[in-house]
């Protein structure tokens, strides 16, 4: 990422973060998130909302990616003027929320409550696999202009 960076340049950044499969290391996550509020402004509710989706996200790959094993989470920040796209993907088994792939409200199953959460705080979200196995959630925050 040559260049200028700051705000109002209209353009985009990425920020790839890979993190331990533990519990411990998505504090990590979240100070990512804070740091991108300093390039772009978000409000307190929108950063509180982005960090609670992320810790979701993070714990169901932390919880079921690895059965105890070791392993590591990759999280990718997408910073755009309109809107923040974040993906967390691991190499394990992967984490079905339902039967039909998709989640929703009312399926409390172990992991289900966490994506209702993520659904409920972001504007869009896909949980699929990804190529060469593995597991990928990501999600889309729209931003007001500033």
């Amino acid at each position: 990422m040559g260049g200028k960076t700051g705000n109002g340049d209209g353009r985009s950044h990425a920020i790839r973060l890979t993190i331990p499969a533990k519990p411990e290391y998505i504090t990590l996550g979240r100070l990512a998130l804070t740091g991108l509020a300093r390039v772009r402004p978000l409000s307190q509710d929108v950063l509180g909302d982005l960090k609670l989706a992320l810790t979701e996200a993070c714990t169901n790959s932390v919880r079921h990616a690895y059965e105890g094993g070791e392993g590591v989470v990759e999280i990718l920040y997408e910073l755009h003027p309109d809107r923040l796209v974040v993906e967390v993907t691991d190499e394990g088994e992967g984490f079905e929320p339902s039967a039909g792939g998709s989640a929703v409200a009312g399926d409390l199953s172990e992991g289900g409550l966490g994506i209702a959460i993520i659904q409920a705080l972001s504007d869009e979200l896909e949980i699929g696999g990804r190529d060469g196995g593995g597991s990928r959630l990501r999600f889309v925050k729209r931003l007001d202009p500033h």
